[in-house]
């Protein structure tokens, strides 16, 4: 399917002049509005060459704030694990397998492989898509830590008053972020009638949110608590009241709390809807070595500079499974997805993933433009890249 991108150009320079006269951004105009729905309707459905081309690039195809860097903190490197991936035609084989762009391996929070492929570069940033949920979802731990919000058990309603009346009345701030509403959910990405396709471009009433406005309209199908289904729209909620709890854009939170305490090397940047706030279950664009350094940030516990940002205890609660998903050895946590082995994951469609193995002091980070926004052979196949980099890691 085709797409305008010269609209795109027109509504990324509207944003940029936007951008630039203040720090947060504003609601698009009802024009801008229905072009940046109509183009972000067709992103599942992009050729292969799109994809290539645009994951590298969508804060400047789409509206969206920075996240501010503040001095760089270096990675060191440690022996490169390219000669045990059978040198480097084994590494570049590995990753074409897969449409990897980006492949970065820590180990000690040291550098033992980083390589790109797809025309992606070191200086380039390249689209998360659902691996930010694992980003709102620490915004809430700092929120909790900061005092902004007060329990995880308590309503989104008191959050998010909009959404009283609604299936959402009742719901909690952990349920929310281990996605157990019990609200009707479809997270098909081939079907255009899908909530997850009709989320962000469906119209809203005049003043409302759109993303609360669309998510109040949905059913409750099964008691709060009591079933998981993916529903990315929920991280969108959990966003909202990130924002709403704090007075901040996610965007400036996220640099406040982990993008500049941390070290990053590059400012990110995170995409918005049309109201102007972030949409907290996709899009931030980032690079391969600041996607390491936010897992390396999890694997030490959620500390940056000698200071604990998250909570004590929430590494290892958001990590936990918290949620049965119907696949053994598998969970969800506070979005989070873990393994029986003790590993969990950030993972986003297209190939995405932030891997982080405590056990083995290990953080992998694959960038992608697979062929599918999803698919079982795709999946197992990284999972066993996964498994060779671990083997060649340990045996080193």
């Amino acid at each position: 399917m085709k797409i305008g991108f010269a609209s795109l150009g027109l509504l990324a320079s509207f944003w940029a002049a936007a951008l630039s006269a203040q720090p947060a951004a504003v609601p698009l105009t009802p024009e801008q509005a229905a072009s940046f729905q109509k183009q972000a309707a067709q992103v599942l459905f992009w050729s292969q060459q799109q994809r290539d081309e645009n994951f590298r690039k969508m804060d400047s195809l789409f509206p969206a704030l920075r996240v501010a860097a503040g001095e760089g903190v270096a990675l060191a490197r440690a022996d490169s694990l390219v000669p045990a991936l059978g040198g480097e035609a084994g590494a570049d084989a590995l990753m074409d397998s897969l449409n990897m762009a980006g492949l970065l391996v820590l180990q000690d929070g040291k550098i033992r492989l980083e390589r790109y492929r797809r025309g992606f570069a070191p200086d380039q940033r390249w689209t998360s898509f659902s691996v930010a949920k694992s980003l709102t979802s620490s915004l809430v731990g700092a929120a909790l830590k900061d005092g902004h919000i007060q329990s995880l058990d308590d309503q989104v309603t008191a959050y998010i008053p909009e959404l009283v009346g609604s299936a959402y009345e009742g719901v909690t701030v952990r349920q929310l972020l281990t996605m157990t509403s019990g609200v009707r959910w479809n997270e098909d990405y081939t079907d255009p009638d899908s909530e997850v396709a009709r989320m962000l471009v469906t119209p809203a009433p005049p003043g409302k949110h759109p993303l609360v406005a669309f998510m109040a309209t949905l059913p409750r199908e099964v008691p709060s608590g009591s079933q998981w289904v993916y529903k990315t729209g929920e991280t969108g909620l959990v966003g909202v009241l990130v924002e709403k709890a704090t007075g901040k854009s996610l965007a400036d939170y996220l640099s406040e709390k982990i993008w500049r305490p941390y070290g990053m090397e590059k400012d990110a940047f995170w995409q918005v809807d049309v109201s102007g706030g972030n949409i907290g279950g996709c899009c931030l664009s980032a690079t391969l070595r600041d996607y390491g350094r936010f897992g390396q940030f999890i694997l030490e516990g959620g500390r940056a500079g000698g200071v604990q940002i998250l909570p004590e205890s929430w590494v290892e609660e958001a990590t936990a499974s918290q949620a049965d998903i119907g696949v053994p050895g598998r969970g969800y946590g506070y979005q989070w997805w873990t393994g029986a082995d003790g590993s969990f994951a950030a993972l986003g469609i297209f190939g995405q993933m932030i891997h982080v193995d405590p056990a083995n002091r290990l953080v992998i980070v694959t960038l992608s433009a697979w062929p599918k926004a999803t698919a079982e052979e795709l999946s197992a196949a990284r999972s066993a890249a996964i498994a060779k980099i671990t083997a060649a890691a340990l045996a080193d």
